[in-house]
């Protein structure tokens, strides 16, 4: 059988996914560029790499993910594993307890604190040392349900992984300074937060621990957001298609289906404002760092990456 080439990778893709028959473009403009530079970046460094991939919720930081890990695997061949760190949540049962001895507001996934971050350590450690047979159980977390899936149900990557794509929102983001957390910037942090306790708790895990975790990413790619409204519509989008996926999936037989946990606006609109901070500074400070940024405009297009050779 012949290697797969960029058009029958990208036809695939482009169906599987539901996406227009225009997003080639996007592949040959913006996606294949980046997969070269990291198949040259994994020559250069003679190692595994760790490649971060930040966007805010609905800049299509997962769809990038999927075609970079499919073009550099099948095109490139240079085996390729990924996942978010949304996908490390803590369990629903862990944020209650987290809740419980720090604030209320650490119920709600998403923020510093609310991660596995070990788990995440031991995954990354596992695929980029793994053997030829090694099988690599990878988490996966469930937002139509708000808890982790069962271990039975997480993916599993096979063999070693020389690159391993991070996405998330909150990948590489970095601490504010005292100063910026004493202002709330939303009606949830003034009314919820009023002692800042919240968010002083929030930047302290990203200055520790997430730091740490972060310092593992040898090329960090964003995706630029135009604004916090582009972000709430996209995410709304988000829930919609979720919500319409589980619609749509065949009951399995005789089997009563967990209740769903899916979001109304209103509540999508809470949600995000407890990203609002750290989506903001991220908007604000990471394109003068990332090592390669793309902007995303309100119709979802994207520019052309720049990319930052770095020594």
């Amino acid at each position: 059988m012949p290697a797969p080439d960029l058009t029958s990778i990208t036809r695939k893709l482009i169906a599987q996914e539901a996406l227009p028959d225009t997003y080639a473009d996007t592949v040959s403009r913006v996606i294949l560029p980046l997969a070269e530079h990291i198949r040259r970046l994994r020559e250069e460094r003679q190692r595994p790499l760790v490649v971060g991939i930040n966007g805010a919720q609905g800049t299509g930081k997962s769809t990038l993910t999927l075609f970079l890990k499919e073009l550099l695997s099948d095109l490139y061949q240079v085996p390729t594993a990924s996942f978010s760190i949304d996908d490390l949540y803590l369990t629903r049962a862990g944020r209650e307890r987290l809740a419980a001895e720090w604030h209320p507001l650490m119920r709600t996934r998403g923020v510093p604190g609310t991660h596995d971050l070990t788990l995440g350590r031991e995954v990354i450690e596992r695929l980029t040392s793994a053997g030829e047979g090694t099988r690599t159980a990878i988490p996966a977390f469930d937002k139509s349900r708000d808890d982790r899936a069962p271990e039975a149900d997480w993916p599993v990557y096979q063999g070693r992984a020389e690159v391993v794509l991070l996405e998330g929102w909150c990948v590489g983001a970095v601490p504010e300074d005292s100063d910026s957390l004493a202002k709330p910037i939303n009606t949830l942090e003034l009314c919820e937060d009023i002692d800042g306790a919240w968010r002083s708790f929030v930047n302290q895990c990203l200055s520790k621990e997430y730091t740490q975790f972060f310092e593992q990413i040898d090329c960090l790619i964003m995706l630029k957001a135009p604004s916090m409204d582009a972000i709430l519509k996209w995410r709304t989008l988000q829930e919609h298609k979720l919500g319409a996926k589980i619609r749509s999936a065949p009951r399995q037989g005789g089997t009563r289906q967990a209740p769903s946990r899916l979001m109304t606006e209103e509540q999508i609109f809470r949600f995000i404002m407890h990203y609002e901070r750290i989506t903001r500074a991220c908007l604000a400070e990471m394109p003068a760092r990332a090592d390669a940024l793309i902007q995303v405009d309100d119709n979802h297009n994207f520019s052309e990456p720049l990319i930052r050779q770095r020594l």
